[in-house]
């Protein structure tokens, strides 16, 4: 399998198959198209038939969104619990995955995925906020109505295809300071502790691309000027 990645500084839908396959010991190559170049679109749609990144393809087959991306690993690999086991468990992962698919779309667009920078506390947009309330309840409900907590500290206990979904709004709301919860930031903890994100990360500090800044933000954290 070949999954094809945007910049991991900078791209959010690329993070989360990646880290859903890192984190369950699925073998892929991966290949970097850099966004935002004059070729990054012809690129893309040689192997993208929606002309975005991630695509996933399996013996030339292409998967171009990142649900169905899930949902085929979940078939292929059905040992691997892409998903969570038990079934109402698995049946909220899917809902709040498919809600973070479509919405939040205040975060996303005001606090834009950087990973290797980290920005001082300010006053977020009521918008923004509501977000973060929405996305904060949602964890708590995981936590607290689904979670097998003695398989592990996240939404469902063992990493699942959820975590991917929502892995990039943790880094949004690290390099933001958005400040959440103890039980928010226990998991956020967790999933920017994960060996796979920090393999992740690691790929992040050496891209020599820098996209464009982040307008009104105090800098109190950069990883790429540490290297």
């Amino acid at each position: 399998m070949h999954l094809y990645i945007g910049n991991k500084v900078y791209s959010s839908w690329s993070l989360r198959p990646w880290i859903v396959m890192r984190a369950k010991d699925i073998a892929f190559e991966e290949t970097l198209v850099q966004l935002r170049s004059a070729d990054t679109p012809e690129r893309i749609r040689k192997v993208s038939p929606s002309g975005k990144v991630p695509c996933l393809t399996d013996d030339g087959a292409p998967i171009w969104e990142t649900l169905a991306i899930m949902e085929y690993l979940a078939e292929k690999f059905p040992a691997k619990d892409i998903w969570p086991k038990n079934r109402r468990a698995r049946t909220h992962a899917r809902s709040i995955a498919s809600e973070m698919h479509a919405g939040f779309q205040s975060l996303r667009s005001q606090c834009s995925m950087i990973v290797t920078q980290r920005f001082a506390p300010r006053q977020r947009s009521p918008e923004v906020m509501a977000d973060v309330a929405r996305i904060s309840a949602i964890w708590n409900e995981a936590r607290a109505n689904f979670a097998d907590k003695a398989a592990g500290p996240f939404l469902y206990g063992d990493f699942s295809a959820a975590d991917g979904m929502y892995a990039p709004v943790v880094t949004r709301f690290h390099t933001y300071s958005i400040a959440v919860d103890p039980v928010s930031q226990a998991y956020m903890d967790a999933v920017l502790a994960h060996s796979a994100y920090r393999q992740w990360l690691a790929g992040a500090v050496t891209e020599p691309w820098i996209l464009g800044e982040i307008a009104g933000e105090a800098v109190i954290e950069d990883l790429r000027a540490k290297r």
